[in-house]
């Protein structure tokens, strides 16, 4: 059984070292532990520290945001015959004893990922109440869409295993967290939460969350094509739904005055604007019918990739 222990950095020698020293060294029932540092692009000491605290170093030249960082460990996680796979930040906000226990439910498979939930006990000291705010109307957003309870989506102290890692297919460079957990749920995996410890620092400014705004935004972005691909009658049908029932309203708002006076004007124009609300709600919904049959093609597709990389990751393993 052998563990990775992903660490995501973007000029963070302040603190890696202590991190990767913090890392446990040996947990039952695993026989091989490792540390891969993916360094986003720093211009400081990150990869220097790392490597001299005997982390594995892989190293993008440039930014490309935590999204493609974590795509980048699971692929070289696969290539590395890797049978767990934990996320855990450089800032050292997150308690990395926690470890040995957030990989049990993997050990004993009852699950395929955890992930981390900061908030157990409400809001954790510290953080600013405009970003807990937004992390809790985002999990309840991805509970509704997905289907399941979830009280943390954002955070990035989490485990999975190589099934999880073979059938991950994600397309967010931005970030991953959200988009991973919908993925899991969508392709019927087994996703539970594990209560962590974390500190959040007055002087650290996230470098995701840096603008609540923003990054509502662009993580709303994911959410929504994540949606569009996996959920597509839900998507544009509902959609469609809306705009059918905002026509009807006009419609029916043009007759009842019809009924009551004998004339449509001066609501004729009503009409014309109700008609075409009902007839763009009818085209998203025959979108929504020609995108589902896609999704048919899409998750034949998704087979196929995941045959693929058993085949290809199998040959890795022999090739060691």
């Amino acid at each position: 059984m052998k563990l990775t222990i992903y660490i995501p950095a973007l000029n963070e020698e302040e603190g890696i070292g202590d991190v990767i020293e913090h890392l446990p060294k040996s947990i039952e029932g695993v026989d091989n532990i490792e540390v891969l540092v993916v360094d986003d692009g720093s211009t400081d000491n990150t990869v220097k520290i790392a490597r001299e605290h005997g982390a594995k170093v892989v190293s993008h030249g440039i930014n490309k945001g935590v999204g493609k960082a974590f795509q980048t460990a699971v692929q070289y996680a696969l290539e590395n015959s890797t049978d767990i796979l934990v996320s855990i930040d450089a800032d050292r906000q997150f308690n990395s004893e926690q470890i040995p226990d957030m990989i049990q439910p993997l050990l004993k498979n009852e699950a395929d990922m955890v992930t981390g939930n900061r908030f157990k006990d409400g809001m954790p000291e510290n953080m600013p109440k405009s970003k807990y705010w937004g992390n809790k109307q985002m999990s309840r957003l991805i509970s509704i869409i997905s289907g399941q309870k979830f009280r943390d989506v954002s955070c990035g102290f989490r485990a999975y295993n190589r099934e999880a890692l073979m059938r991950l297919n994600l397309f967010g460079a931005f970030t991953y967290t959200q988009e991973t957990i919908l993925d899991m749920v969508y392709k019927g995996l087994r996703v539970i939460e594990f209560p962590v410890d974390v500190k959040y620092f007055k002087s650290r400014k996230s470098r995701v969350a840096g603008s609540i705004f923003n990054y509502t935004f662009r993580t709303l972005k994911i959410i929504l094509r994540t949606l569009r691909d996996y959920k597509p009658m839900l998507f544009f049908g509902g959609m469609g739904g809306v705009s059918m029932f905002i026509g009807l309203i006009f419609e029916i708002f043009m007759f009842t005055h019809y009924f009551l006076t004998g004339n449509f004007s001066p609501y004729k124009s009503f009409g014309f604007i109700g008609l075409g609300f009902i007839i763009f709600g009818m085209m998203l919904l025959i979108v929504g019918l020609l995108a589902d049959m896609f999704n048919r093609v899409r998750k034949n597709q998704e087979r196929i990739m995941y045959e693929m990389k058993k085949e290809t990751y199998s040959n890795f393993k022999k090739e060691e």
